[in-house]
């Protein structure tokens, strides 16, 4: 079996796939202050709740945007599974080229993203990535990755609201069922939800006039559900997009 994490800025995704099934999944806060024997122990406690044992894993394939956690990770790996964890960055094969100024800059979680969408979609395709960053990605119908853009998250959009402002509260974050709200609450919630669907399909609306009228839109991410059904722009959703991209990785590096 195959251990793949994804470590994001806000939560860590781990999956285990047989082969090319997803058979468990977990998503956790990331701590930037845990050791790999704390990391360890909460993937032991994971495998218990699963009947999996450390034995079971022999590949481990890491996406990470923070350094300091890909070390904790790598040195993890190596001590509960003996293995050398393959790490998404320069000098591993990933069956896309990165047609921009600086390949080094591209975060590991949208190179994986690309890698996966092309691999299953095709292209052109977008995917935007719903995470404490919203990116978006364009690959070419050859599987060039050519850029994309960054946006703030949903929820640094409505913690920002919040945290800045002395009378606005912090609020879930839902489909309202109408822009005009009468009451703070709802207020609040028709211009973030509204205003942010409005950011996303502006976005895509532009990137499919450079890329190309025909090109497939994929949402994956924390918030992919929510914004994903609510855009007549996106035509497919795939919460586990970036776990694939994991497992397609391991397949052209074991």
């Amino acid at each position: 079996m195959i251990l793949v994490i994804d470590v994001g800025n806000t939560h860590t995704v781990l999956g285990i796939y047989n082969v090319k099934k997803l058979e468990k999944y977990w998503r956790i806060s990331t701590d930037l202050d845990k050791t790999e024997d704390e990391y360890g122990m909460l993937l032991k406690n994971l495998l218990d709740n699963s009947k999996l044992n450390f034995t079971d894993i022999h590949a481990v394939v890491l996406s990470c945007v923070i350094p300091p956690v890909t070390w904790i990770l790598k040195k993890m790996s190596k001590d509960y599974f003996n293995v050398r964890a393959i790490v998404v960055g320069p000098g591993i094969k990933t069956g896309i080229y990165l047609k921009v100024n600086n390949p080094k800059e591209v975060g590991a979680d949208r190179i994986v993203n690309a890698i996966a969408a092309y691999d299953l979609y095709g292209g052109p395709v977008i995917i935007v990535d719903f995470g404490t960053a919203t990116t978006f990605c364009a690959v070419d119908k050859e599987g060039n990755y050519l850029g994309g853009a960054i946006a703030p998250g949903i929820d640094i959009s409505e913690q920002a609201l919040a945290e800045k402002t002395a009378k606005l509260p912090k609020i879930e974050l839902i489909k309202p069922k109408k822009a005009i709200g009468n009451n703070t609450i709802s207020a609040m919630q028709s211009g973030i939800f509204y205003g942010y669907l409005g950011l996303i399909n502006e976005l895509i609306r532009r990137i499919k006039k450079e890329l190309g009228e025909n090109s497939l839109v994929i949402a994956t991410g924390g918030e992919a559900e929510l914004i994903g059904k609510a855009s007549h722009l996106i035509d497919k959703i795939n919460p586990f997009l970036t776990l694939e991209g994991l497992r397609l990785v391991h397949e052209m590096n074991k």
